[in-house]
């Protein structure tokens, strides 16, 4: 079964701080990630600063992008580690198709309920995926009103496996 792979962090221990979480017009902020030196793992250049003659540079909305690579079967992945601000009832994330374009289908949201500790969140989620449809991670963090609160960013991951070889009958 070959599988295309990429994975992507983003850690505030390792940058400037943390990633302050502005909300797009859809009340959600697509997370950011860095070119580079903080990746874990990108061979298919499918988080590439540089594509179609335009450059990117983290932390612009382009920076939150995956371009898959090959056609087929997508798993996407995220972790989210949120600072203890403010004061948030529940915390939201979706993956989403073509987030900064005409396009924008989120899928897979998730809606958690803050825990006493550490805000640490987990999310999984699988769909075809085509080179032409970029992804993006977006997140939210809510007050008991529904009020979006900006509750910054500490850590997050993004990866996409891709399976090359779907099987048809």
């Amino acid at each position: 079964m070959p599988l295309a792979v990429v994975s992507l962090i983003w850690d505030a221990e390792h940058s400037s701080g943390s990633q302050s979480v502005k909300y797009d017009d859809d009340g959600y902020y697509l997370v950011r990630f860095p070119y580079g030196r903080q990746e874990s793992y990108d061979p298919w250049n499918m988080h590439a600063a540089r594509r179609g003659g335009d450059t990117s540079q983290f932390p612009d909305a382009a920076s939150g992008l995956i371009h898959p690579s090959h056609e087929g079967w997508g798993i996407v992945s995220a972790m989210v580690h949120w600072k203890k601000d403010g004061d948030p009832h529940e915390y939201r994330a979706r993956f989403v198709r073509d987030p900064l374009g005409d396009d924008y289908d989120s899928t897979a949201t998730t809606d958690a309920a803050e825990t006493g500790g550490g805000q640490y969140k987990s999310y999984m989620w699988q769909m075809f995926v085509h080179p032409d449809v970029p992804l993006g991670l977006k997140v939210s963090a809510r007050g008991k009103d529904d009020k979006k609160i900006a509750v910054p960013l500490v850590h997050a991951q993004f990866k996409l496996s891709i399976n090359t070889d779907v099987m048809t009958p």
